[in-house]
C-alpha cells in the first residue's frame, strides 16, 4: 500500500442483551436444534430490543473503539457506517452515530455492500488516511437483521442475529498495518441475496407488505456454493497482493455465515482451526458486523500479538466480496 501506513488503533464491539436459542425457534417455525447446527453452525443469536436501532449499536461498539484507540469523539475526521439496515433511508446512519458521538469534526457517510460491508469501508477509510486526507476514521459494520427477517420462513430465520462492531483507523509504524483489500463484485447474482420491496423499483404499499416484500429473501443453494467458492479466492488474491502466502497466516477472520463455509475457507487455506476466529455458534449472522465483532472478540481475548498477519473476508449480497491482509 502506497502513502502512509495505515492500521487499526482500537476495536469495540456491541451485542443486544436477548439471546434468541435454536430451542426457542423450535416453538416458532418447523426447525429443530440438531438441523440448525449441523447445517449452519448457530446455536443461539442476539436480538436488538424494541428501542434499540442500527445507530444505537453503532454508538455502543464506537464508544469501545474508541476507548481503546485512545481519542476522542471530536478528534474523528470522517465515520463510516457500513450497513444494510440503516435507521432511515435519508439520513445516513452515520450521521446520527456522529452526533450521538459527538463528532463534531467529522464527515460522514454509509456504505451498502452488505456482509462485505466492513471491508469495503476498512478500504475506502485506509485510502483517506494513506493519502494525508485524514488523520483519524471509525468504521463501523452494524445490522439489525431481526427488523427485515421473516421469522415464519424456516430457511432464513435460523440464520441472522443482530450486533455492531467498530475500528478506529490510523496512521501506524511502518511495516505495520494494511498490506492490501482485494473488492469484488457481481451484480448479475443481486437477486439471489435482496430485500425486494422499499426502495425505487418496489415502494412500500400495502400489497408490498402483504407479500413479505420488505423481508431478506436467499436463494441459500447458490449463495452457498459462491460463498464457498469466493471465500478462498479472495482470500488467496489478497495475500498474493501483499506478497504473502498461505502459510504466513496467523489469523484467518472470516465472515461468520455458516460454520460449513468457513471450514472450507480452513481447508482451501491449509490452516487449522485454531488459526481461525469462529464466533457463529453464538452469533449467526450479523452482516456487516460479523467480522468487526469477531476482530473485537480476538482481541479481547489476546489472541492478536504485534506482527501477527490477519486475513480477513467475506461475502455478501449485491453479490459482492472482499479480503484484507493487515499486519497488527
Amino acid at each position: 500500500m502506497n502513502g502512509f501506513p495505515v492500521g487499526i488503533l482500537g476495536t469495540g464491539k456491541y451485542s443486544p442483551e436477548r439471546r434468541l436459542t435454536n430451542q426457542e425457534l423450535e416453538t416458532m417455525v418447523d426447525t429443530n436444534d440438531e438441523w440448525i447446527v449441523t447445517r449452519t453452525g448457530i446455536r443461539e443469536r442476539r436480538i436488538a430490543a424494541p428501542h434499540e436501532a442500527t445507530s444505537d449499536l453503532a454508538y455502543e461498539a464506537s464508544l469501545k473503539a474508541l476507548a481503546a484507540a485512545g481519542i476522542t469523539a471530536d478528534q474523528l475526521d470522517l465515520i463510516i457506517v457500513a450497513t444494510v439496515t440503516p435507521d432511515m433511508f435519508c439520513p445516513s446512519t452515520a450521521c446520527i452515530v456522529q452526533e450521538k458521538l459527538g463528532a463534531k469534526n467529522a464527515a460522514a457517510f454509509d456504505l451498502s455492500a452488505a456482509c462485505s460491508g466492513f471491508i469495503y469501508g476498512l478500504a475506502n477509510a485506509s485510502g483517506f488516511i494513506a493519502t494525508g486526507t485524514y488523520r483519524y476514521v471509525l468504521v463501523v459494520g452494524a445490522d439489525t437483521l431481526s427488523r427485515i427477517t421473516d421469522y415464519t420462513d424456516r430457511n432464513t430465520c435460523v440464520l441472522f442475529g443482530d450486533g455492531a462492531g467498530a475500528v478506529v483507523l490510523g496512521r501506524v509504524p511502518e511495516g505495520r498495518g494494511f498490506r492490501s483489500f482485494k473488492l469484488g463484485s457481481d451484480g448479475s447474482g443481486a437477486d439471489l441475496l435482496c430485500i425486494p420491496g422499499g426502495g425505487s423499483r418496489l415502494p412500500a404499499t400495502e400489497t408490498t407488505v402483504a407479500e413479505g416484500r420488505h423481508f431478506l429473501n436467499m436463494n441459500g443453494r447458490d449463495v452457498f456454493k459462491f460463498a464457498v467458492r469466493i471465500m478462498g479466492s479472495a482470500a488467496e488474491e489478497a495475500l498474493a497482493m501483499a506478497g504473502l502466502s498461505k502459510e504466513d497466516i496467523d489469523l484467518l477472520i472470516p465472515h461468520q455465515a455458516n460454520i460449513r463455509i468457513i471450514q472450507s475457507a480452513l481447508e482451501r487455506l491449509n490452516l487449522p482451526e485454531d488459526k481461525c476466529m469462529i464466533n457463529v455458534d453464538r452469533y449467526g449472522n450479523m452482516s456487516a458486523a460479523s467480522i468487526p465483532v469477531a476482530l473485537a472478540e480476538a482481541d479481547e481475548q489476546g489472541r492478536l500479538k504485534e506482527g501477527d498477519r490477519l486475513v480477513m473476508v467475506g461475502f455478501g449480497g449485491g453479490l459482492t466480496w472482499g479480503a484484507s491482509v493487515l499486519v497488527w
